[in-house]
């Protein structure tokens, strides 16, 4: 994860790379060698209002493992979904969090248009890196203050 240092603002790219990797073994179960995209979109008003996050290993094709909408509509209802069997109590913990205080963080650095963070099989360091951005998200997040990544 290059640059995430706790001293630092915290943006909300940073903040889902982060979500993303302490739950890699959810998201991967078990492959060694793995890349994840993360997709968003977002609304007319410029907040988030879409993710998905695809899986794909080393047979290279890709899985739809969660996705997070800001509003319901005729086809999905607000919120955190997991699908193809995937599961993370703590990805689903954060991703509420992190989108329902999209304020609290600086803005992603292509407002308006789509994005993709592509993440692949993360270090340790980066894994120790990951836990130490996301410690406290929770309270910082309800109190608007953007600091951590």
């Amino acid at each position: 994860m290059k640059g995430m240092k706790p001293s630092q603002d915290q943006n909300l790219e940073c903040v889902l790379e982060s979500a993303i990797v302490l739950s890699w073994a959810d998201l991967m179960r078990g492959a060694n060698n793995a890349l994840i995209h993360l997709e968003y979109d977002f609304a007319e008003n410029g907040t988030l209002d879409h993710l998905k996050i695809w899986s794909s290993t080393a047979r290279g094709y890709w899985l739809l493992a969660c996705s997070y909408w800001m509003s319901a509509s005729k086809f999905h209802e607000r919120g955190v979904h997991f699908d193809n069997g995937y599961e993370s109590k703590a990805l689903a913990q954060i991703l509420e969090v992190v989108m329902q205080h999209q304020n609290a963080f600086n803005p992603l650095p292509n407002l308006g248009r789509l994005g993709l963070l592509q993440i692949t099989t993360p270090t340790e360091g980066e894994r120790t890196a990951a836990a130490a951005a996301l410690n406290g998200v929770s309270d910082r997040a309800s109190s608007a203050s953007p600091r951590l990544c």
